[in-house]
């Protein structure tokens, strides 16, 4: 325990010198209130930015984070450093996963005050990004364990992030794009966010989040036994 509130603590100092981890943490949130004061359209679904920027949120912030910390720390074998010091693999991972989990739960509460909900949607909501998040951080802990600079994690973290946020919207205007796209686990989430209100969650849904999420563990295990964290 002590290793990993050092590893967080660590962590939250070198965000603020790293400013491409920091403006992914707050961009969509400002956006959200941005947008939603400015504009508004007659006919516009309600919450149709908080719903939208939420979803992107899940899929890109933590995705980003966790694949550019790891990535960035392996090419400049701070991690060798850190396992050498007795940090064990697990305890590092889950120190800087619970720091990117507690910084996007503070962009999940921007999203709830913007969207006004009240305290049993709050906490349903809340419950959705966190299961969001967790499947996002799996996967980018898979990429930054299998790249050996930044350069290399970006080039395979872009791709992924622009499927993962951009299958939801794009399920909206094509059916085709929609039958896909239920199978992943973003739009499942983005299903549960547009229908916070009135939410049915059947167990098909559910084992298709659990399933993305095995998947995604499974790229990390194979990725850890393959490179390792050092």
């Amino acid at each position: 325990m002590g290793n990993m509130i050092a590893i967080f603590k660590k962590q939250v100092k070198e965000t603020w010198k790293n400013k491409t981890i920091f403006i992914q943490f707050i961009m969509f949130p400002i956006l959200t209130v941005i947008m939603n004061h400015v504009i508004q359209i007659e006919g516009m679904p309600k919450n149709f930015f908080v719903n939208l920027f939420a979803t992107m949120y899940i899929c890109m912030t933590p995705l980003i984070s966790i694949t550019a910390i790891i990535a960035e720390e392996k090419e400049k074998n701070t991690l060798r450093v850190l396992m050498m010091s007795n940090v064990k693999p697990y305890e590092y991972l889950l120190g800087v996963g619970g720091y990117i989990w507690f910084v996007c739960m503070m962009g999940a509460a921007v999203f709830c005050i913007v969207g006004e909900y009240q305290s049993k949607e709050t906490v349903i909501f809340l419950i959705i990004m966190t299961i969001g998040i967790l499947a996002s951080l799996l996967i980018g802990a898979a990429i930054g364990t299998c790249s050996k600079t930044q350069m290399m994690a970006t080039s395979i973290t872009v791709p992924v992030m622009m499927i993962f946020s951009f299958l939801p919207m794009l399920s909206l205007f094509n059916s085709t794009i929609s039958k896909i796209a239920r199978f992943i686990y973003s739009e499942q989430v983005s299903i549960m966010i547009n229908q916070l209100e009135n939410l049915h969650i059947c167990f098909a849904d559910i084992l298709i989040i659990v399933i993305n999420m095995l998947i995604a563990f499974s790229f990390f295990v194979i990725a850890y036994k393959k490179c390792g964290l050092s």
